[in-house]
């Protein structure tokens, strides 16, 4: 392990505390690791579920079903999706990503925050090659992952992954430019709240975030909608996406960004206004 994968892999801070679906996310990866090889029949198509997906996915089945499997079997052994979710694939974390894709406008640049395995960045790349797709994901052993994801579905043309904290990606880092998009989604990152901090100043003015959530959708609309205004967002709304397609349909929280809202400048220490003053 080098120093960059013990740093990576203790990354807290914006976009990265805990990066990715943590709602399939294992404690530990050693606890993660199934006891015999993961098999890709895990990743197989339910035929009940056949129609939602052709509907979702549409030509695009088969890169589909081949990241399914790349999920149940290669995420696995990584410890990136849990064991017992690899017979849930498609249901669970496919369709419910995928039907995100009817809230984003034709040709939208999309920047995924958290990306962790891919949810729901890489399925709405898969879903909708119209769109232009940077995953941001702070952990090395997570990015290793995606970057092989997306060189083997042959998708480097519309998808990059940018290993790195929301907050680097808004302000650039590292020699890096700062990136923004029509689009910031979010699956299982954080509270409402401290997801929109992330999240606003990567969107373009006018844009929008993103947030796939579950039950507690309204409650923490209640609790932050204050925060988020005060961080340049617009009104929390509430949407149902795939209705009529899937079972339940995914809950999505959407904030569109207002205002552009600088960071909050540093408070000036006593000292340094007494100095000031004793100047004058």
């Amino acid at each position: 392990m080098t120093h960059d994968d013990i740093t990576a892999d203790t990354v807290t801070g914006p976009g990265g505390t805990p990066p990715g679906p943590s709602a399939v996310q294992p404690a530990d990866a050693e606890s993660a690791r199934p006891d015999t090889a993961p098999s890709p029949a895990d990743a197989a198509l339910p035929p009940e579920l056949a129609p939602a997906a052709l509907t979702l996915f549409g030509d695009r089945l088969d890169l589909a079903a081949a990241y399914a499997e790349l999920l149940a079997t290669d995420g696995v052994v990584r410890g990136l999706i849990g064991p017992r979710e690899a017979p849930r694939i498609w249901d669970r974390h496919m369709l419910n990503c995928a039907a995100v894709a009817e809230r984003i406008p034709p040709g939208a640049t999309v920047l995924d925050v958290g990306s962790g395995a891919g949810l729901p960045g890489l399925v709405l790349a898969i879903a909708r090659p119209d769109l232009t797709v940077t995953l941001i994901e702070p952990l090395a052993r997570r990015t290793s992952f995606l970057i092989e994801v997306v060189e083997r579905l042959g998708l480097a043309k519309s998808v990059r992954v940018f290993r790195g904290r929301a907050d680097e990606a808004a302000t650039g880092s590292s020699g890096r430019d700062p990136i923004s998009g029509d689009v910031v989604t979010a699956r299982a990152v954080a509270p409402l709240d401290r997801l929109a901090g992330w999240s606003l100043p990567l969107a373009v003015r006018g844009g929008r975030l993103l947030a796939l959530k579950g039950s507690s959708a309204a409650v923490e609309i209640e609790e932050h909608a204050e925060v988020v205004e005060r961080l340049g967002g617009g009104e929390p709304t509430v949407h149902l996406c795939g209705v009529g397609v899937i079972d339940p349909p995914t809950t999505v929280v959407e904030i569109a960004r207002e205002r552009m809202v600088g960071p909050p400048r540093p408070a000036a220490s006593k000292r340094s206004r007494a100095g000031r003053s004793r100047r004058r």
